[in-house]
């Protein structure tokens, strides 16, 4: 028996009994053109849990380490502009007025501009090279901010660093998608997002070690931080491109019976589908854009992201006004620890939404923490409360990345749909990016009472609809238990009533 022998007769075994109830074999489940369910949405094939089990594991050592590092650089060369700017960075570039926000606003734009079509590129060239290749693009843009001279060569770089990040955190999101099963998905893809919290962390530390040193070659101060972390970002890059592998079916790491499984997995989720990766398809992209519960989500995203953003890009001069008379490098310690407890609800909240598989009441439990950390700052001038206020924002704030993500995810049909979905979510969480860039405005200093207005109410909003969608969700789901399944799929093709996806009468809305 080889090393991959106990999985083989799990598999195996639960085959045999597959044949038996006349279910199908997960290798004929996971080969093209066959479904992996009825037509009612039931799942064809029975699995062995421990087989299952074996092989979570193995693809969430071979895959999301690797994700989660490029994630985590991506994030900080991101928001390493808000250490720089303690370090000298207006001073250097001569900005005034609102020139650090436009700056900021800068990267949105192409961010923006980008997330969707960034994503199809991810679907047509494949994950494997796709996110490296990215990867690599904004270490080098990271690498030339640190030559910039004025605001207007450091808002080209940051308007490529947009271009190339844009496809980051969607592209991840649906490359985990191809690997696991619904329920798992929002824990995996907190494996990666809690990096964004970390990143803060992180990224301040990092920038505090950077600062101790006189000089990096011919760099001084600021330069020195997107220098270092971009020459870092481009190294694991290169890494990627050795690790990441586009889909199960071309992994070197799985045997074929394991493939068979990972491949047989996925397909056991979505209604009629006969093959998982299928092409780029016009109907199927509308299906995933058009989803009512991916604009909801979308939306709900955008709301959040304003809180999340603003927090990378200002929690440094927030801290700053709780504490001027610091020194710079105890200020950028100071930013650490309220994303490290961020870091802990960004995994937590997913982990129980992957226990129990649900996540729109993750949704409603996270929006009050953040609306009484901004209740906190507007009504208190008190440093202590305030900086506590920054503790209960980060915790409701940063779980909110993976929780969209996979409720995009987890409520549609198609892989053309999932990477449409994914996509428009996180291009709509991005103009929330845009919005955080001025919401904290140099005249509203150092209470900033417009900032932390805007965040109450976004916080707010989100609680608010984040109910409203739960009550339709299980609504519509009522509704369509009442209709003939079998009279609305009579006379369709395969193909018609795949392109149905999310509005085939059998499949259900999941909260």
């Amino acid at each position: 028996m080889d090393s991959n022998g106990v999985e083989k007769q799990s598999v195996v075994l639960d085959d045999h009994v597959a044949h038996k109830e006349g279910l199908g074999t997960t290798h004929e489940a996971a080969e093209r053109g066959h479904a992996a369910t009825d037509r009612y949405g039931h799942s064809l094939i029975q699995f062995d849990p421990v087989a299952e089990r074996r092989l979570r594991w193995k693809i969430d050592f071979y895959i999301v380490p690797t994700v989660a590092l490029l994630y985590l650089f991506c994030f900080i060369d991101r928001a390493n502009i808000g250490n720089a700017r303690l370090a000298g960075l207006e001073r250097d570039l001569k900005l005034e007025g609102y020139d650090y926000n436009s700056l900021l606003s800068t990267f949105y734009i192409s961010y923006i501009i980008f997330e969707i079509p960034s994503n199809m590129a991810c679907k047509w060239v494949g994950p494997g090279w796709y996110i490296p290749a990215i990867s690599l693009g904004f270490g080098i843009c990271s690498i030339c901010t640190a030559f910039v001279d004025n605001i207007h060569s450091a808002s080209g770089v940051r308007f490529l660093l947009g271009m190339f990040e844009a496809g980051m955190m969607p592209g991840i999101a649906y490359y985990l998608s191809r690997w696991y099963r619904r329920s798992e998905l929002a824990f995996r893809l907190s494996l990666y997002i809690v990096m964004a919290p970390l990143a803060g962390a992180f990224g301040g530390l990092l920038a505090s070690a950077i600062l101790k040193l006189s000089h990096f070659g011919s760099l001084h101060e600021w330069r020195m931080i997107f220098a270092i972390e971009g020459i870092i970002t481009c190294g694991l890059s290169l890494v990627g491109f050795l690790t990441l592998t586009d889909r199960p079916a071309t992994a070197r790491w799985l045997s074929q019976e394991e493939k068979d499984l990972a491949i047989a997995r996925v397909k056991s989720e979505r209604v009629g589908t006969t093959e998982v990766l299928d092409k780029l398809d016009g109907k199927k992209l509308m299906a995933g854009i058009l989803n009512p519960n991916t604009i909801a989500t979308s939306f709900i995203f955008l709301l959040n992201n304003i809180t999340v953003q603003g927090l990378a890009f200002f929690a440094p001069t927030i801290v700053k006004t709780i504490y001027p008379e610091a020194s710079i490098i105890s200020q950028q310690l100071h930013t650490v620890p309220p994303y490290v407890v961020g870091a802990f609800f960004t995994v937590a909240f997913p982990f129980l939404s992957w226990r129990f598989d649900k996540r729109l009441i993750f949704f409603i439990m996270s929006a009050p923490l953040m609306m009484a950390g901004y209740i906190m700052f507007l009504a208190s001038e008190n440093p202590q409360v305030r900086y506590g206020a920054t503790f209960l924002t980060a915790s409701g704030a940063f779980a909110f990345g993976a929780l969209c993500n996979a409720h995009v995810s987890a409520n549609v049909i198609s892989d053309t749909a999932r990477s449409a979905a994914i996509g428009t979510d996180v291009m709509l969480g991005n103009v929330g990016g845009l919005i955080s860039t001025w919401s904290f405005l140099p005249f509203d200093g150092p209470n900033y009472h417009i900032g932390n207005g805007l965040n109450l109410a976004t916080a707010s909003t989100t609680l608010l609809v984040s109910i409203l969608l739960l009550f339709w969700m299980l609504g519509d789901n009522r509704r369509r238990e009442k209709k003939d399944v079998d009279a609305i799929l009579a006379g369709l093709s395969s193909k018609q009533v795949q392109d149905l996806d999310w509005r085939n009468p059998a499949f259900r809305w999941r909260p």
